[in-house]
């Protein structure tokens, strides 16, 4: 959703992690109606892990919503590392940071952003969406000058964002 401009594509129980496909009535299946349905109650358990994705999925929306032309908002790529499978970019005040790695945990990572104070806006590792609270979502993150070495071959106005970041984890961080 944060790189959409202007639709959303989810579809019946992908919001919750639905666990099975859905296949209408039809010869390949011997006409069965089993998985033609959703077991929509699945989100409504909060002893279930699915309920904590929904969560997910309703506060990211509820992120978005909370910018007026969300969509419209230029999309601006800080930062992309295959190795370290982490990707960084913003929308108007929004830094999107994302660690896909499966096992990597990255401390102290340093991302070229805007100069200013960032704030944890969303963290998908937050107890609420069934995370472990690796990240303290209190923390004022300051932005300190680049080294001069990187200073030339980044546009000017960007500084160095250090961020924890855990493995499989994204952070919308938002700039004051």
């Amino acid at each position: 959703a944060s790189t959409m401009n202007g639709g959303y594509l989810n579809f019946m129980g992908n919001e919750f992690g639905h666990p099975e496909w859905i296949d209408f009535p039809r010869e390949g299946n011997g006409w069965s109606y089993h998985y033609a349905r959703r077991q929509w109650s699945l989100a409504d358990n909060k002893d279930l892990l699915y309920h904590d994705l929904q969560s997910f999925d309703h506060a990211m929306l509820e992120l978005l919503k909370s910018h007026q032309d969300f969509a419209k908002l230029k999309l601006t790529q800080y930062w992309s590392h295959d190795k370290d499978q982490v990707l960084a970019f913003g929308r108007g005040d929004l830094l999107f940071a994302f660690n896909f790695h499966p096992t990597q945990s990255h401390t102290d990572y340093r991302l070229p952003v805007p100069a200013g104070s960032y704030h944890i806006v969303l963290d998908s590792d937050a107890a609420v969406f069934g995370g472990y609270e690796l990240v303290d979502d209190q923390v004022e993150h300051l932005t300190q000058p680049l080294p001069e070495e990187q200073q030339a071959e980044l546009p000017s106005g960007l500084e160095e964002l250090s961020l924890y970041l855990p493995s499989r984890v994204a952070l919308v961080l938002r700039r004051q």
